[in-house]
């Protein structure tokens, strides 16, 4: 049992490294089944979630190397059964997107449903409806999901709703279809875009991703192939608005700019300096915080995955702030952990009115998911005094190297183990 310690107060200084995108590699690495040869995958972060992610892929007989430096050697040929073990799935949100791998590669998949961080109702059933669409049939049997295909044959499917997991699992299903498949209401966020264009460099057929509408025309077999992953648009978005409550000065490195656009523009109304460079930006305060309002919508909107931090920092700022949960509905629970370090916020449904404080106080407090557990670790930087946060392994899951990232910016943060009741008992 591991808690982050912080003693805030510092400003944050120097430069930081994006790593790879979570949300990226934990579907490119299950789209290696797909691939009828050994991939090379780069930049592939050290997080929780990855390593789940292999460990998936091992256990179904897949040949995983690390070849060091973030990159991955995967020879997923020897895969014979498309079952995923039920322990690993239920520790990963994003292990349904191997339904979508197993059904294009072997027309059938078993696969435990999906765990992860508890954001409210985030239903399957338009996965489910893509699948249909394809020509498989799909149910559900004591906590699995059981999904065959005689065959699959390239369709036209709307999503009711704009979701990012069904286009992923609908792509990558679709891939290896009889046929053209035409996915209208696609999500369109970066590392949909980033699927794609692993897919297309191994013989893949897909047009369209980064619109609402893609089109894919499906392949017989897929080669392999060495891709480096994007870097982490919401890795640096935190790392952004954790320099700007500390008002420091900070240089967050390897990323694409244009992916940081929704979140540049609110911490430049905010009050934020944000100098972007090809590869760069760099982030510094010279002045006050200021109010804003905010509303989490499907890229290119703002995204929901920074909700939570943005939230911590109008906390720092003057004035009253609206943020609108548009995406989740269980994603302000971390509205009480805040309230413990001196945040005056009230949450009505999907509504936030954050009242600012101008400073905020260490506290013992317990990361509820991992975006939540970011945001705390950035109201610990900022506050005074010390933090302690449990459950900390929600936070693992996607930042890699966070408290070595952090320290090297001059941050007094460090991580802790503690004994867990049983160890407690038998001492």
């Amino acid at each position: 049992m591991d808690k982050f310690v912080i003693k805030g107060g510092r400003r944050l200084k120097g430069e930081v490294t994006i790593s790879g995108a979570k949300n990226a590699v934990v579907a490119v690495i299950p789209a290696v089944i797909l691939s009828d040869e050994p991939c090379v995958i780069e930049n592939v972060p050290d997080i929780s979630d990855v390593s789940i992610s292999l460990r998936i892929l091992y256990e179904m007989g897949a040949k995983v190397e690390n070849l060091g430096g973030g990159t991955y050697r995967i020879d997923a040929t020897m895969i014979k059964d498309p079952i995923v073990p039920y322990e690993l799935a239920r520790h990963m949100r994003a292990s349904y997107y191997f339904l979508g791998t197993l059904l294009g590669k072997f027309r059938r998949a078993r696969v435990a449903m999906p765990g992860g961080c508890n954001l409210g109702d985030r239903p399957i059933d338009q996965h489910l409806k893509a699948f249909s669409a394809l020509g498989a049939d799909c149910r559900r049997d004591n906590g699995m999901i059981d999904i065959s295909a005689d065959m699959l044959i390239g369709s036209q499917i709307y999503f009711d709703t704009v979701t990012v997991g069904a286009t992923i699992n609908a792509i990558l299903a679709a891939v290896r279809a009889t046929g053209l498949t035409i996915i209208e209401n696609a999500a369109k966020e970066p590392h949909i875009v980033d699927l794609a264009n692993f897919l297309n460099s191994m013989g893949a057929d897909i047009m369209g991703a980064g619109t609402d509408v893609i089109k894919i025309r499906g392949v017989r077999s897929l080669r392999g192939t060495q891709y480096a992953i994007i870097p982490d648009q919401i890795e640096a978005g935190t790392y952004m608005v954790a320099a700007a409550a500390t008002r420091g000065d900070v240089l967050v490195k390897n990323v694409i700019p244009k992916h940081l656009e929704s979140i540049t523009q609110k911490l430049m109304k905010i009050g934020v300096n944000v100098e972007e460079f090809d590869d760069s930006v760099r982030i510094t305060v010279d002045g006050p915080l200021v109010k804003t309002s905010i509303k989490t919508q499907p890229h290119p909107g703002f995204p929901t995955d920074m909700q939570p931090q943005i939230s911590t920092l109008l906390c720092l700022a003057e004035g009253t702030s609206i943020v609108t949960e548009d995406i989740f509905n269980n994603r302000f629970r971390y509205v009480d952990e805040l309230r413990r370090m001196g945040a005056d916020i009230s949450v009505e449904g999907r509504v936030a009115v954050i009242e600012g404080v101008g400073k905020l106080y260490g506290a013992p407090v317990t990361a509820p998911d991992l975006r939540a557990g970011a945001a705390l670790v950035i109201a610990g930087l900022a506050a005074s005094g010390v933090t302690e946060i449990d459950d900390i392994y929600h936070i693992e899951r996607g930042y890699e190297n966070i408290v070595e990232k952090l320290r090297a910016l001059g941050a007094d943060i460090e991580k802790r183990s503690v004994p867990g009741p049983a160890q407690r008992k038998a001492v």
